[in-house]
């Protein structure tokens, strides 16, 4: 890397030249002697250049930080120059700043999970195209064309959603006199309708207790197999795995509380926690239990797992996305537990799902937790004996 000796020590010539300091970041040195800090990219097999400042107003380190942030905006499928240009943008009615406007109005009533979506989502698939354009200006042709982008890509799932983010967009800069009228409502039936797709499970007792062999035999992240076992146990979503904070757990009872900030219902959800799982976590709490994430990024302590590192290990064990996925596991504890007779309102509430009937919901309340603390138990039980390769016959059991 450079260090400032030798910037100071670079001299102007008769052409430009470079001075080269790491992962595509670059001073020019100009002819007139200026000393201007570039990043060299490349984005959708594009290469591009990045202004980052001038030194010595951006030192090096400076410079170092602003290339960070830049490759993780690519990382997330972001052109860093696209944001860029946006960020300096100074109409305060323009679409990018409006989205940022409801964004941040909104983002403390979402699930982390959801909210880091949207924000990607924003950034990614909209900024780019309406960014600059002031919202008023936004006509059903504009907003289409760029939501045929993300049809055209095969991601017709990603481009429904965009489409119901802009019309929450649209109709905030309604309510705050900033648009006339809600573009988007124009385009109901634009996009052709997404395949429903289930998420791919395991759901029979012998390739269960092969999985359950794998995940234990996984060679890789410590972390990561220990991520991979409490979530077979639990049969929480991902997000609400990964972003466990130590804090949340009480160990003494055997209980695990996720805040209504993390959860898709936005209500506060108890897990009640086995022995095994009382296991795995005593385990981890050596290594993981001094800082805020139970399983942080191997990247950043101050970050939590990311959902590939759980979908990789999978495929290295060898399971396929048409086999098994991370939200299998939900579909595998349910498969099972309704298999073997449980109580399908106590399987629900286990699953922290919202009960659908607006009549029912309102006059059943009962949480179940007795009867939900026995079913994870016999759940881990379930597992082990899988694991040892018994053969379960379902039976009728009474909680």
């Amino acid at each position: 890397m450079l260090t400032d000796k030798e910037i100071k020590a670079a001299k102007p010539r008769e052409k430009p030249y470079k001075l080269s300091d790491a992962h595509g970041l670059f001073i020019l040195i100009t002819t007139n002697g200026s000393k201007l800090w570039r990043l060299k990219y490349r984005f959708e097999g594009k290469e591009k250049q990045l202004s980052l400042g001038k030194y010595p107003l951006t030192s090096a380190a400076v410079a170092r930080l602003k290339r960070e942030e830049a490759r993780k905006q690519l990382e997330d499928g972001v052109d860093p120059s696209v944001l860029i240009k946006t960020e300096k943008s100074d109409n305060s009615n323009s679409f990018a700043a409006i989205a940022h406007e409801w964004f941040e109005k909104f983002k403390p009533t979402w699930a982390e999970t959801n909210w880091v979506k949207i924000k990607r989502q924003i950034e990614k698939d909209l900024l780019p195209w309406l960014g600059n354009i002031t919202i008023s200006k936004i006509d059903a042709p504009t907003l289409l064309a760029c939501l045929r982008r993300i049809e055209n890509r095969g991601a017709v799932e990603s481009a429904h959603r965009a489409h119901q983010v802009c019309g929450r967009i649209f109709r905030y800069a309604v309510s705050i006199g900033k648009a006339d009228r809600d573009p988007s409502a124009d385009l109901r039936g634009a996009i052709p309708p997404a395949k429903s797709q289930h998420h791919a499970a395991i759901t029979t007792a012998k390739e269960a207790g092969g999985l359950m062999r794998a995940i234990d035999a996984y060679k890789g992240s410590f972390v990561v197999r220990c991520a991979l076992q409490l979530i077979a146990l639990t049969a929480v979503r991902s997000g609400e795995l990964r972003g466990a904070e130590w804090s949340e757990f009480d160990l003494e009872t055997m209980t695990w509380t996720i805040p209504a900030i993390r959860m898709k219902s936005r209500v506060e959800h108890k897990v009640f926690l086995s022995r095994q799982s009382m296991a795995i976590l005593n385990e981890l709490k050596p290594l993981t239990g001094l800082g805020k994430y139970v399983f942080p990024s191997e990247r950043s302590k101050n970050r939590q797992l990311s959902d590939n590192s759980l979908v990789s290990a999978l495929r290295r064990m060898g399971f396929t996305k048409d086999e098994m996925t991370v939200h299998g596991f939900r579909s595998m504890f349910s498969t099972m537990a309704n298999d073997n007779e449980f109580d399908p309102d106590v399987i629900e509430r286990t699953l922290a799902h919202a009960e659908q009937n607006a009549i029912r919901a309102a006059y059943h309340r009962s949480q179940y937790f007795e009867q939900r603390r026995k079913l994870a138990q016999w759940w881990a039980d379930h597992l082990d004996h899988l694991r040892a390769g018994a053969e379960i016959i379902p039976f009728k059991r009474v909680i």
